[in-house]
């Protein structure tokens, strides 16, 4: 399974949109500060998650939720 998940930093005030085949790795990897993108971001906290069979649904609902239409979708799922 693969999951695309958000995360939010109080510190920024900012989500992170991704995808992994495991969640809770991810997650730890960007609290270590392994991703450089988001390591101004610490500490990060998982706000949402949705599973997928494969890597090309999970890849193109990441996409998605990535781009205006989708951060509307989301705001809409997260409120």
């Amino acid at each position: 399974m693969y999951s695309v998940y958000v995360l939010f930093s109080k510190k920024l005030n900012k989500r992170y949109i991704g995808f992994s085949q495991d969640v809770d790795r991810r997650l730890s990897e960007h609290n270590l500060g392994k991703s450089k993108f988001t390591s101004g971001g610490i500490p990060w906290e998982l706000i949402y998650k949705e599973s997928f069979p494969t890597n090309a649904e999970a890849r193109k609902r990441e996409s998605f939720l990535k781009s205006g239409v989708g951060r509307k979708v989301l705001d809409q799922i997260l409120n």
